[in-house]
């Protein structure tokens, strides 16, 4: 069944590949949205259909992510949130439409392009990965590759992972076992893990799923921090409502595939969010 907002909310996503929009000031001397939407937009979807051997998952979706911006992508479990991130990087099916990241064309790559493209997109998981009997700083090296011929990292590469664990503030725990650290601690060396490679874009599916709320303020603050102090857009799907309300500079709401709502942080409200968790109607005659 159609909801009556989705017309808007299309209009709305397909606006923001065009003039700025958005006034909303930043705190603390943050960019506001408009300044943020001054460039080109990093990534680029249009139109976006999956499917895979039913009915579609995405239907007619758009989506920018602009430098320096985090955006909450929200939506009950079904709603795509997932596979919309899989597109983001050549693991999910395109049946029509366009998806374009840094400056990569999704649907027309070939498998090398492919590794390139992902070589560009950061990305962290519920699951942290790390392997548990490893150190920490050899879960921060994960994606740098090892690159002499007895299997080791580059002194180049430690001393750069070693920047990125104190700044994520795990700097200390190094030489220690991953399997040692608390939920929170891990996600912050997968972090560290997905700058390692230099993205141009990260995409956070789930990232604090599994955490407690005072630690999920602060991977996302930390999240936050990189996509306002490095410019690089950060995408994380989330399914607490107040999370991204606090974390977030704008939210797309997916509902059965397609957008629901999508506008500024500061614009809406969680009873104008609280629809994308309804149950799904389905008209008896629509087969």
């Amino acid at each position: 069944m159609a909801h009556p907002k989705r017309g808007a909310a299309r209009a709305s996503g397909a606006a923001a590949a065009g003039a700025p929009a958005g006034t909303a000031a930043g705190s603390g001397g943050s960019p506001s949205t408009a300044e943020l939407r001054a460039g080109l937009p990093l990534v680029t979807v249009r139109d976006l259909n999956v499917a895979y051997d039913g009915p579609a998952v995405l239907d007619r979706v758009d989506l920018d992510l602009f430098p320096g911006e985090m955006v909450a992508l929200l939506g009950a479990s079904g709603s795509g949130k997932s596979t919309l991130m899989k597109s983001l990087t050549g693991f999910a099916p395109v049946s029509a439409g366009s998806v374009r990241v840094a400056g990569h064309d999704v649907t027309n790559l070939r498998r090398g392009e492919l590794r390139e493209l992902r070589s560009d997109v950061g990305q962290v998981f519920q699951q942290f990965n790390l392997i548990p009997r490893l150190s920490v700083l050899t879960g921060a090296l994960g994606s740098a590759g090892p690159l002499n011929l007895i299997g080791g990292f580059s002194s180049t590469h430690r001393r750069r992972a070693m920047e990125l664990l104190d700044r994520v503030g795990i700097a200390h725990k190094a030489k220690e076992p991953a399997r040692s650290l608390s939920g929170g601690q891990q996600q912050r060396v997968a972090i560290a893990r997905a700058l390692m490679q230099n993205p141009r874009v990260i995409l956070a599916d789930e990232p604090v799923a599994s955490l407690d709320p005072k630690l999920a303020d602060s991977v996302l603050e930390l999240l936050r921090g990189i996509a306002t102090e490095d410019g690089i857009p950060v995408l994380v799907s989330l399914h607490v409502l107040p999370l991204a309300l606090a974390h977030s500079d704008r939210i797309v709401g997916l509902r059965a595939g397609e957008i629901l709502v999508s506008g500024e942080t500061s614009a809406l409200s969680a009873e104008e969010l609280a629809p994308l968790y309804e149950e799904v109607e389905h008209d008896d005659d629509d087969e």
